[in-house]
């Protein structure tokens, strides 16, 4: 990594007369709240700029939604009292978790939910707790399981039916990490965090059989994890300075890190293959909103990333 960079950006609302004018094709934040929603939070995003992610909402239940053509819906697993969508796969397959209880409390099951509206159960065998995370282009799925011990695993459900474990496939954890936490999966590519030995936090990729860790510049941050990778490599996640939480855009080399204006907490959570970069932030009054930012990729690009 070269250099850490950091872009000052205005969300749209913010700007006036002639500097409107100058931003007006640069980087734009653009918020996500469901209506009426008391928190959303934004995990997924496609090429066609569909997003996905949940919320919560008055009588404090938690929804998945879709957003598509500028249009919300929500997502309910079938008789579920709790469902989160996790992510969304380069066909539109909606990927989560689900629960019986309102809190979400209690045995989790995964879920994927097709382009043309039909739900099915991941559950690994054995399992109390399961949640799909990601699913890539050849519909391999991404998720943990937890049995009775409370000890978390990570698998890759293969889209063959030939696989090992009948379709499990196990994921090894990051060598001598305390804990490590899988977030998404793009071809055979799989990102996510760990908690190293100096019980810090540290993004992962694992490629190839292969562990590469990745840290936010500077040996400042206290945490940094990687939550999404795209086809060029690209990755975008959060890290931890200070106890204060930015997103960043990890691309050619270059660290580049970002900051809803006026959050007290930034993170990534996807970029489209187009660029386009989606995520969560929380207010003042520590209020989680999902955000979609367009045009930051290109300007790091544009600038030597």
């Amino acid at each position: 990594m070269k250099r850490q960079r950091k872009l000052y950006l205005l969300a749209l609302g913010f700007l006036l007369g002639a500097a409107s004018n100058l931003l007006a094709d640069g980087p734009t934040f653009t918020a996500i709240d469901f209506p009426g929603a008391t928190s959303t939070q934004a995990w997924g995003i496609t090429l066609g700029g569909d997003i996905v992610g949940f919320y919560v909402s008055a009588d404090k239940a938690t929804h998945g939604f879709l957003k598509s053509r500028g249009e919300y819906s929500s997502i309910d697993f079938p008789g579920a009292s709790f469902t989160e969508a996790n992510g969304i796969s380069p066909h539109g397959d909606v990927i989560g978790d689900y629960a019986a209880t309102l809190t979400g409390s209690g045995p989790h099951h995964g879920f994927v939910l097709s382009k043309d509206g039909v739900f099915t159960t991941i559950d690994y065998p054995g399992a109390t707790y399961t949640y799909a995370l990601g699913m890539n282009s050849r519909g391999d799925i991404l998720g943990t399981y937890t049995f009775a011990d409370n000890v978390s695993h990570i698998f890759v459900m293969s889209a063959s039916p030939f696989s090992a474990n009948g379709r499990f496939i196990a994921i090894d954890d990051v060598p001598g990490a305390l804990q490590t936490v899988v977030l998404a999966i793009h071809g055979s590519e799989i990102v996510g965090g760990y908690t190293g030995a100096d019980r810090l936090g540290h993004g992962f990729v694992l490629s190839d059989g292969q562990f590469t860790t990745i840290d936010a510049p500077g040996g400042a941050a206290t945490f940094t994890n990687v939550v999404n990778i795209d086809s060029r490599g690209e990755m975008v996640g959060r890290y931890t300075v200070n106890g204060v939480t930015h997103a960043y855009l990890l691309s050619g080399g270059e660290f580049n890190t970002f900051d809803y204006p006026g959050a007290t907490f930034t993170g990534a959570t996807a970029i489209s293959p187009n660029g386009d970069i989606v995520g969560r932030y929380s207010d003042a009054n520590n209020v989680f909103h999902g955000f979609l930012l367009t045009g930051f990729r290109l300007a790091c690009v544009s600038s030597g990333s």
